[in-house]
């Protein structure tokens, strides 16, 4: 039974969709809505008032710019939906802020705190008042680890090429950063989680377009009617359905190409989390695809080395494992060697060091982490007033542009 905002919303479909320009007004409609479709019913989704979409049936809010189209959570869409008939985006941005995926197993924050996250200055801040604990920690120094190394020589050797970029399972956005730090423009991002995307649109990157939706549910994207990018990194192997999800990555790809990192592999034993595949397991969602050792991918980022591809019968011993459908560049195309800092972007130390001296952000993190990092994270570092100064104005001196890449020195986003 429909409630009467949803009744309302029945009635103001009809009148079309009104213009959405590039805002950064709190509750204002995203950019770029023209291609949503409802995950409830199928139907286009058109602008139906400041930060509201209709499908015919009912209301989606739109919250910091981000779509809101989760399926399952019916009460907390008509939460969200009142709010912003209210005026209110403020009490959209708590309601959906306190949500999280089914996996999260640790206390919700409370009101005040979630309360005091809409006025975080920074992103650790705003990660401690959320509680997100240790994903929390994972978001704030994902620049440091193992696995991060492994996503940026993949996207080197397996780049988007000018392709549209869609990122399923996009967390606080760090792949569509340094994409967008690189000169791709069109990058969207999908998530679960709305506390994720919020941090990705306040701290992370800004100007990514964001969308907050299942990807193991009816997408509510159509395909941009052109060959794109589909990249999922560290978290297919949570995802149940994923055939499902691999099948609608490769029709919303249309020929481009898709990417699936950091899959974990469920013939090596260990704390892993989710629900992970075997190499043949996961060679049969993508057939045909190159594969290589998540291991052989961070050692390539710290090389410089190409990586090299393995076949799956290679890899049963490996902890993680990653595909790729990807084309080659077409000619000319110069790489994206993500794995090197843009000249002229400002470096800071890893803040995983205090007074030189290198500390884990957790027994967690490091226990995950630690292992990998100490490959490259050296115990103790002294960095001298004029390699700091070379490295606040991203001047890539080769002692600096070394520091980059070990991630002693690091490229943070503004307010981290």
């Amino acid at each position: 039974m429909r409630g009467p905002a949803d009744r309302a919303a029945a009635g103001n479909a009809a009148a079309g969709p009104a213009a959405v320009g590039d805002r950064r007004v709190a509750g204002a409609a995203a950019p770029g809505t023209a291609d949503l479709v409802s995950p409830g019913n199928g139907a286009p989704l058109r602008s139906c008032g400041p930060g509201l979409l209709s499908d015919g049936e009912r209301r989606w809010p739109v919250v910091a710019g981000i779509p809101w189209l989760r399926t399952g959570r019916e009460e907390l869409r008509r939460r969200a939906v009142r709010r912003m008939e209210e005026g209110d985006p403020d009490g959209a941005a708590l309601v959906l802020l306190a949500d999280s995926d089914d996996w999260w197993d640790g206390p919700a924050p409370s009101p005040g705190a979630l309360r005091a996250a809409l006025g975080a200055g920074t992103l650790r801040e705003a990660v401690g008042l959320l509680g997100m604990g240790r994903v929390g920690a994972y978001f704030l120094h994902r620049w440091s680890d193992p696995t991060w190394l492994a996503v940026l020589a993949l996207t080197a050797r397996h780049s988007p090429a000018g392709l549209p970029v869609l990122e399923l399972a996009c967390g606080a956005g760090h792949l569509l950063r340094e994409l967008r730090l690189r000169g791709h423009r069109d990058v969207t991002g999908i998530d679960v989680v709305f506390a994720k995307l919020w941090l990705a649109r306040r701290f992370v990157v800004p100007r990514a377009r964001l969308v907050c939706a299942d990807v193991t549910a009816p997408w509510p994207l159509r395909s941009p009617g052109r060959p794109a990018y589909v990249a999922c990194h560290d978290a297919l192997y949570f995802l149940p359905r994923k055939e499902e999800v691999v099948r609608r990555a490769l029709a919303y790809a249309a020929g481009g190409g898709v990417v699936l990192g950091h899959c974990h592999n469920s013939l090596v034993p260990g704390p892993v989390l989710g629900l992970p595949l075997s190499p043949a397991g996961w060679c049969a969602l993508l057939p045909g695809a190159v594969c290589y050792d998540d291991a052989d991918l961070t050692r390539a980022a710290l090389t410089g080395a190409l990586p090299r591809p393995r076949a799956a019968g290679a890899l049963t011993g490996c902890e993680a494992m990653a595909l790729v459908s990807v084309p080659p560049p077409p000619p000319g195309y110069g790489p994206l060697s993500p794995e090197r800092p843009v000249p002229g972007r400002p470096l800071r130390p890893n803040p995983l060091y205090h007074d030189g001296l290198l500390h884990w952000p957790g027994e967690r993190w490091r226990e995950e982490y630690g292992p990998g990092a100490r490959a490259y994270l050296p115990d103790r570092v002294g960095l001298s007033r004029a390699l700091l100064a070379d490295a606040a104005v991203g001047r890539l001196t080769p002692e600096v542009a070394d520091l980059a890449r070990h991630r002693v020195l690091l490229d943070l986003p503004e307010r981290w």
